[in-house]
């Protein structure tokens, strides 16, 4: 059966780096969509740039194209986006995918659950590069796309683009908890990933404020996109199917 599928990318990708994974779900009978958001496209303003707009740029999306029944998947920060977005418009979700992303509470930033030395690292990249914020090359090899060649984590590393930080500072506003939203629930967790410490987990410690939710597991890194796009795609139609 084909189901539709929007991929909501993370911090410093784009829409287009999903290709590879939305291929592989169209080879599969899907219909998929991989939007950039706005602060992530070309020439916006990574100095003024939010959550809000990440969040309206999406909801956007789904009105200008008319989605309904979405498979709606979000990656690390793009769980922030997701959510945002499914207490709004939660008529035209059939489930939410959530792949080692980040799921707040109602007024919660993505800062308040990462470690502290990423959140001091970040505001000393943010405020000697106009309040826009890069991952440093060695964080993104070891941590991010450990699964990875050195070939492939620098020619990757090479496509990804500065990250406004105040999606990473400004609040969620969900007006509920998402444990209470109507549609299905979904954490896609790669095993491999360290992109944060294992002594914060993405899994139980952020999964399980989804209160009823589906645990899909999968060998990988944080870039499961880059690595294995393949499997990754059939992990999320796993989390993603009825």
């Amino acid at each position: 059966m084909a189901d539709t599928y929007v991929l909501v990318h993370g911090a410093w990708h784009t829409g287009e780096l999903f290709q590879p994974v939305a291929q592989a779900l169209r080879e599969r009978g899907h219909v998929v969509h991989t939007p950039t958001l706005a602060g992530n496209r070309p020439g916006d303003d990574r100095a003024t740039s939010g959550l809000t707009e990440a969040a309206d740029s999406l909801a956007a999306y789904l009105e200008q194209h008319d989605l309904n029944n979405v498979r709606l998947v979000g990656h690390s920060y793009g769980g922030m986006v997701i959510s945002q977005v499914a207490a709004r418009l939660p008529q035209r979700i059939a489930r939410l995918v959530y792949w080692v992303a980040f799921v707040p509470l109602d007024g919660e930033c993505l800062n308040d659950m990462v470690p502290p030395h990423y959140k001091a690292l970040f505001d000393q990249i943010a405020a000697a590069n106009h309040n826009a914020v890069m991952l440093p090359f060695p964080i993104w090899r070891e941590a991010f796309i450990n699964d990875a060649d050195a070939a492939l984590a620098r020619s990757t590393y090479d496509q990804l683009n500065p990250q406004p930080y105040r999606t990473f500072t400004e609040p969620a506003r969900l007006g509920t908890q998402l444990a209470a939203l109507p549609m299905g629930k979904s954490y896609l967790l790669c095993t491999d990933d360290t992109a944060m410490p294992h002594s914060l987990p993405w899994h139980p410690r952020l999964s399980e404020r989804l209160g009823l939710y589906r645990l899909v597991s999968t060998p990988g890194s944080h870039e499961l996109c880059f690595t294995n796009p393949v499997l990754l795609a059939e992990k999320i139609e796993q989390a993603g199917r009825d």
